[in-house]
């Protein structure tokens, strides 16, 4: 199975000026989670969506996404609308978190005493859906036959659990007893939102779980055996909850999981490492087709070796475009990185090296801005459209 597109990106990108006007008194955490969305706010949402789909349209870039323009973050707008969760805008740091926790020890250095999360207080059910009118509001953009050529992303089912204090992601008056029962609950959730995004007309889902990433860091794994946390039990759980949330997705939905180290304001991202410690689990226990995985720096990213475990018949989109510089990367080496990484399937299966780079794409390693006000160092609209565009022209000559 060839990958959705060729030359692909992460969907989230630089907010215009008019948006982060008009959403300025929404951008503090303890805001966050709010359900209160001005009427004003979302008029500017819905017209910078609008814009940025033409924009999309004009530079021939796919997947067409809607940039997440209706999220403060990436993961913003979901948990909090199924019922049983309740937001808790200022948890204390380091208290609330895990032990060592690399996104609450980074913002800790950087200042910050408190952080948002969703906790679990009641039975988790799925009443109304969460993106349903974010993904009405892209896809009205759009022609009916064009439908397919998006691509809509959600979080996580693990985003609120891995990063709590172990036994505080649900509490006593929940109802729960374990985190089975909690993810097993979670996971209905997250299936009868993708029958109706489907129903709804939607074909290519991304899930964003940066938090993978985290089981190849020692300062992660390390804080999780402070905790008495078994590190192989916790990944067992997480990656068994993504394939019941997948296991009666419609076989013409394509879902794809999109893995980084960070991507905040300033270039900073909180994680570095190979993929190694859970290449063979990743692609081989988990019910993906596509990964979008981070490949721009062999330091912060590890190489291409992991890749030797990707079985035939999946996916992989490298993220070899860096959204962290702004500086345009030499084509020539786009392309021998592309071949390099062909040449480690290619060996590991067995197969030609032109049959191997079938099973690749091209993007940028992660969003452009995963949350509103977060931005590679140097990076502007102008040089985004012009990343975007090389991803595309790259992919043109590589994939003829």
């Amino acid at each position: 199975m060839a990958p959705t597109f060729r030359a692909d990106h992460i969907g989230s990108l630089l907010r215009p000026q008019s948006l982060l006007d008009a959403r300025s008194e929404l951008s503090s955490p303890s805001k966050m989670y709010s359900l209160n969305i001005p009427q004003s706010v979302k008029d500017a949402e819905t017209q910078a969506v609008r814009e940025v789909v033409q924009a999309q349209l004009h530079k021939g870039i796919r997947p067409i996404t809607d940039g997440e323009y209706a999220r403060h973050i990436y993961y913003g707008g979901f948990f909090e609308k199924l019922s049983g969760f309740e937001a808790k805008p200022d948890l204390p740091i380091p208290d609330a978190f895990r032990t060592d926790f690399p996104t609450t020890t980074g913002l800790a250095k950087m200042g910050a005493t408190t952080r948002a999360a969703v906790v679990c207080t009641g039975k988790i059910e799925y009443k109304e859906s969460p993106y349903l009118s974010e993904w009405i509001a892209l896809r009205d953009n759009l022609s009916q036959d064009m439908w397919r050529e998006a691509k809509f992303t959600i979080p996580a089912p693990n985003y609120q659990h891995i990063q709590l204090k172990p036994g505080t992601a649900w509490t006593q008056q929940s109802g729960y007893t374990s985190d089975k029962e909690y993810f097993d609950d979670l996971a209905k959730c997250y299936a009868a939102e993708l029958k109706t995004l489907y129903d709804a007309g939607l074909r290519n889902i991304q899930v964003d779980d940066p938090h993978l990433t985290y089981f190849c860091s020692p300062q992660f794994v390390e804080g999780c055996e402070k905790d008495g946390t078994d590190v192989d039990e916790l990944l067992d759980l997480y990656t068994r909850t993504h394939n019941q949330l997948l296991a009666n997705k419609p076989t013409d939905l394509h879902a794809g999981m999109h893995l980084c180290r960070g991507n905040m304001s300033g270039s900073t991202y909180w994680v570095s490492g190979s993929y190694e410690k859970i290449a063979y689990k990743l692609f081989n226990e988990t019910d993906y087709q596509t990964y979008y995985l981070e490949f721009d720096d062999l330091e912060r990213a590890g190489g291409f070796g992991p890749l030797r475990f990707l079985p035939k018949g999946k996916n992989v989109v490298l993220g070899l475009i860096s959204t962290k510089t702004p500086e345009l990367e030499d084509p020539n080496t786009i392309k021998e990185r592309i071949h390099a990484a062909a040449a480690v399937i290619a060996n590991a299966q067995g197969i030609a090296p032109k049959e191997a780079i079938g099973y690749l794409a091209l993007s940028p390693q992660c969003g452009f801005s995963s949350s509103s006000l977060a931005g590679g160092k140097g990076m502007t609209m102008e040089r985004m459209w012009e990343k975007l565009q090389l991803v595309r022209d790259i992919a043109r000559d590589v994939w003829k």
